[in-house]
C-alpha cells in the first residue's frame, strides 16, 4: 500500500532497540489470501474458468447466477458484467469477463505456477493462440448449438430447431476430421504439451460425449478419442465437473 502523500514528513522519533522484545504472544501476525470469486460455477463457460484456477493452484470460491430465473439480469450482477452472461471474475478490486479472456489473463499471469498452459517458446504461444481460436471460431459454434437445441430449449420455452442440429452436427464432424488429422501428428493440439487449447474444449466436449449421447463423434476418430481420455482424466477436470 503507497503511503499517502506527506506521510513521509512524519517526526521521527528516537528508538532503544535493545528494549524492543517481542515475542509470538505478543504480537499475532495474520495473512490475508486472496481467493479469486468465479460467478456461474454450473454453465460450461464458466467451468473453463475453473479448470484453468485448478491448473494453476489458485483457490477460488463460485457465486451462483441462475440464468434460467433471469439471476443475470439482476443490476447487481449487470455491474459486474453489462452483458449479463457468465463467467465472470473478481480478483480483489480487478474483475474480469469472457472465459478466454479470463484464462488467458491466469495462464499469463502465473505462468511459472502449476501448469504452464502457454508453451515455453514466441512459437509454443502462436500455436496455444492459433488453437484457441480454431476452438472459438470453428467448434464452439456448432457444440453450442447442438447444446442449446438438445439440451436446454425446452427450458428456455423454444422448440428445438432440428434443420439447425443437423448441420451443427455435420459442420463438427468436418471441424473434427481436421482435429484428427492434427492429432495423428502431436499428442496435444499445440504440440506436445497441455495447453489453454486443449483446456477451452472440456466444458462443451463434455456434453457432447455425455447428456447429448454424441459421444460416437469423438470415438470414431482414433487420435480424437486418445486426446480426449486424456484431457478429460486429468484431476482439474474432474474436480471442476462436479460442480
Amino acid at each position: 500500500m503507497r503511503a499517502k502523500p506527506g506521510s513521509d514528513r512524519t517526526p521521527s522519533l528516537p528508538i532503544n532497540y535493545t528494549q524492543l522484545n517481542f515475542t509470538a504472544s505478543d504480537v499475532e501476525i495474520k495473512e490475508t489470501k486472496m481467493v479469486v470469486k468465479v460467478y456461474g460455477p454450473h454453465y460450461a463457460s464458466t467451468k473453463r474458468v475453473l479448470v484453468c484456477l485448478a491448473e494453476k493452484g489458485i483457490e477460488f470460491e463460485t457465486l451462483p447466477v441462475d440464468l434460467i430465473k433471469g439471476e443475470n439480469r439482476n443490476p447487481e450482477f449487470l455491474e459486474l458484467q453489462p452483458f449479463g452472461s457468465v463467467p465472470v471474475i473478481q480478483d480483489g478490486d480487478y474483475t474480469l469477463y469472457e472465459s478466454r479472456a479470463i484464462i488467458r489473463y491466469y495462464a499469463e499471469k502465473h505462468k511459472s505456477q502449476g501448469t504452464d498452459l502457454l508453451g515455453e517458446s514466441i512459437e509454443e504461444r502462436g500455436r496455444v493462440e492459433q488453437w484457441l481460436e480454431v476452438e472459438a471460431q470453428n467448434y464452439h459454434p456448432q457444440i453450442y448449438n447442438l447444446t442449446l437445441h438438445i439440451l436446454f430449449a425446452s427450458a428456455l420455452g423454444f422448440a428445438p430447431d432440428e434443420k439447425l442440429i443437423k448441420e451443427s452436427e455435420e459442420k463438427l464432424a468436418k471441424v473434427l476430421d481436421i482435429y484428427e488429422e492434427r492429432l495423428s501428428r502431436s499428442r496435444y493440439l499445440a504440440g506436445d504439451f497441455f495447453s489453454l487449447a486443449d483446456l477451452s474444449h472440456l466444458p462443451f466436449t463434455q456434453y457432447l460425449v455425455g447428456p447429448m449421447k454424441k459421444e460416437f463423434m469423438i470415438r470414431s476418430r482414433k487420435h480424437v478419442s486418445a486426446w480426449w481420455d486424456d484431457i478429460s482424466s486429468r484431476p482439474s477436470w474432474k474436480k471442476v465437473s462436479l460442480l
